[in-house]
């Protein structure tokens, strides 16, 4: 059997289980239609924060900071979008918080020398309690704050169900970003500052530079993914809004071995079981059938799975999370 034949057969094979599944998830009660909707909302943010992650350690800097720039950028992407009365600008006001922390944590890695690890739990503890703050500085109720639903980013309806710009800005983005590892003189140069940052150096490159250019795009993007919580997808925001969706977007990276279309692809399967979590959970018929909190546990539960199978099978850069020392 050819290799085309046997492509062939898995596309086919692929469809055909596919088709299966939509099936099934008719029969018992689930709208197809409406599970890709959710799917994809949750798939938005993991993908814009994995995609942003996956060229921040493409240039040999971890940030496992995801999680609080999450949390810290849902509450600003909101306050912007009320100071400017418009829910895009919400999100531009999101993206510019998340390349701030980015930028402060590439800064502290590159310059400072810092513990990239330690660093990065530092936001997310830091994050925990300055949201808190944050909701009663802002608004004098701790814990939730609901804002007007004209701020909410409007959604494109089609035949197929309604989506949000942001989820197609969140794929041309992932696409974009193979293209510029694969494709120009920048990505080269930043796979280089990940592999060997001391030939990059010989070379003429900015080391420092450039790691710090990928930290601030990497926390613009998850900024965005932030932002998009409250005003593209909940239509309010609490101080656990992020929900652990920061150490998922950290598992699409390793699941994806650094590579953009592959981290959209975990995303999306992520974003698809908890969509499918969220369904179940509230369809009658199904949902006293099954156990809410077994339910709820399952895009933790396909994390942890998925990273167990293929966390020794993945090649990072030689050098990532560990600052360089010119001689």
């Amino acid at each position: 059997m050819t290799s085309a034949t046997r492509r062939t057969l898995g596309y086919l094979l692929a469809a055909g289980g596919i088709a299966g599944f939509v099936y099934g998830l008719d029969a018992v009660g689930l709208n197809p239609i409406s599970l890709l909707e959710t799917g994809l909302l949750a798939m938005t943010p993991l993908a814009l924060a994995a995609v942003g992650e996956c060229l921040n350690e493409k240039a040999g800097v971890v940030n496992i900071g995801l999680e609080g720039i999450l949390l810290i950028t849902a509450v600003a992407g909101v306050w912007f979008a009320e100071l400017f009365g418009n829910g895009v600008m919400g999100i531009l006001g999101g993206a510019l918080i998340g390349g701030v922390l980015g930028f402060a944590l590439g800064a502290i890695s590159v310059y400072g020398k810092a513990d990239q690890i330690i660093a990065g739990i530092g936001l997310n503890v830091f994050a925990l309690g300055f949201v808190p703050f944050l909701l009663i500085s802002l608004w004098a109720f701790p814990g939730i704050h609901l804002f007007p639903g004209e701020l909410m980013v409007p959604r494109i309806l089609t035949s197929f169900g309604q989506f949000s710009p942001v989820t197609l800005v969140a794929i041309a983005l992932a696409v974009l970003a193979h293209l510029l590892l694969h494709r120009t003189v920048l990505g080269f140069r930043i796979q280089a500052v990940g592999e060997k940052p001391e030939a990059a150096d010989v070379a003429g490159v900015r080391v420092d530079w450039l790691r710090l250019f990928t930290s601030t795009l990497g926390g613009a993007l998850c900024g965005v993914g932030g932002a998009f919580l409250p005003l593209g997808w909940f239509g309010g925001v609490v101080k656990e809004i992020s929900a652990g969706r920061g150490f998922i977007a950290l598992a699409c990276v390793v699941f994806a071995g650094l590579e953009p279309l592959l981290a959209l692809a975990a995303a999306f399967l992520f974003g698809f079981v908890d969509g499918l979590a969220s369904a179940v959970a509230v369809t009658p018929g199904v949902k006293e059938r099954i156990p809410f909190y077994f339910v709820s546990m399952l895009p933790y539960a396909t994390t942890l799975v998925v990273v167990a199978l293929v966390i020794g099978r993945r090649r990072f850069p030689r050098t990532v999370g560990r600052p360089y020392v010119r001689e």
